[in-house]
């Protein structure tokens, strides 16, 4: 009875506290024991990630649209002269985001040149086997950046959106044979909803032909063949970076440089190889327009910024930002680039891939037993 008096007391004080706490004005908090000022950091907390989270689909949905229609209409821009080669573009892209980290990690190192130093070799110098294993991730990156060129060059940017997606069954797949990750219901029945989708995204229709007299029947193919050869490469990459730096407490700065110093020298290589004869004729920023700078800032910086702000959007968010990104492509690809006519069957499969990318990320809520608690 004794302990059952005390328990209930506590009770008591504990909703005269709760009451308080709602019905007191707001104040400056000056002990750490204050009851209400707790409630109110917690609230304020919350209210700020909220707010991180809906900034973060900002980032997401302007990031994927703003980069695939500038580089959609750089690559399609009519000027005159040669156009911007776009190895060249991917080089300095690298370079761009090495450029980026360092300012990050010096920033992170108190502003000390010499701190700095300490950390890159620490990091990248003393640990070159750790280092060499980025070297295949950073080439099939490499590839798969000039393969976007490619791809956009040959396809409008809500087509390439739409069939970009593939790249989720991609990473399943790799996942689960280099992971050995398991894949719920709802994943296995996304991805046959995935693959139906793009398939009809990229049924041919009669209404399309007026589009297709600008772009051929071949180009068309050389673009899905390009796209296709990206959602392969970037599933594998992906994969295998996450397989490689499982267990390393290496930062995301850290990373991305190593990255880009392997990123820099494949590409350069393939400057030299594919278009080492017309950099000798017209130089390495030939064809280069504000908006081809435009498109380089936006593939050096973006997935950094998107890195920064990715640990604050789930599944559902990410599924969000797809589907808005795809949903602007297509309107602007429509209004403002014009070499898009939306049909009923793109919309279909759209609509298909949309569902399906919010299907992949749904995590059902297991519902414990009362009975066992």
């Amino acid at each position: 009875m004794f302990l059952d008096s005390c328990l209930r007391l506590r009770v008591y004080n504990l909703q005269l506290n709760v009451e308080h706490c709602l019905s007191a004005p707001i104040h400056v908090v000056t002990s750490s024991t204050d009851v209400c000022g707790n409630f109110r950091k917690v609230n304020k907390s919350g209210n700020m990630l909220l707010n991180l989270k809906y900034i973060s689909l900002g980032v997401l949905v302007f990031q994927t649209t703003s980069l695939v229609l500038t580089m959609r209409y750089s690559r399609t821009f009519k000027e005159e002269g040669p156009r911007y080669l776009a190895s060249t573009a991917v080089v300095i892209a690298e370079m761009m985001k090495i450029a980026a980290c360092l300012l990050i990690v010096y920033k992170d190192s108190d502003y000390s040149f010499k701190a700095l130093n300490r950390v890159l070799q620490d990091e990248i110098m003393n640990k070159p086997m750790d280092t060499l294993k980025l070297a295949i991730p950073s080439g099939i990156y490499t590839l798969q950046n000039n393969l976007l060129y490619v791809a956009l060059s040959n396809l409008d940017a809500a087509t390439y959106q739409v069939t970009y997606q593939l790249k989720v069954l991609t990473t399943a797949f790799f996942s689960v044979t280099m992971l050995g990750k398991n894949l719920g219901v709802y994943q296995w029945l996304s991805l046959l909803i995935l693959m139906a989708g793009v398939t009809l995204v990229q049924w041919p229709t009669d209404t399309t032909e007026e589009v297709k007299q600008e772009l051929s029947a071949g180009s068309q193919f050389v673009g899905l063949i390009a796209v296709l050869s990206a959602c392969l490469s970037s599933g594998f990459a992906g994969v295998y970076f996450e397989k490689i730096l499982k267990g390393t407490k290496q930062s995301v700065w850290i990373r991305n440089i190593q990255l880009g110093l392997f990123g820099s020298i494949f590409g350069i290589m393939g400057v030299y190889v594919y278009d080492g004869q017309r950099v000798k004729e017209h130089g390495i920023f030939q064809g280069y327009n504000k908006f081809t700078w435009i498109v380089v800032i936006l593939q050096a910086l973006g997935g950094l910024v998107i890195a920064a702000v990715i640990k604050y959007a789930d599944n559902i968010l990410k599924g969000f930002a797809t589907s808005l990104s795809i949903i602007l492509s297509t309107l602007i690809s429509y209004f403002w680039l014009q070499d898009f006519v939306p049909t009923s069957v793109f919309f279909f499969g759209a609509i298909l891939v949309i569902t399906a990318t919010f299907l992949y990320g749904y995590e059902p809520k297991n519902i414990s037993d009362p009975s066992k608690a």
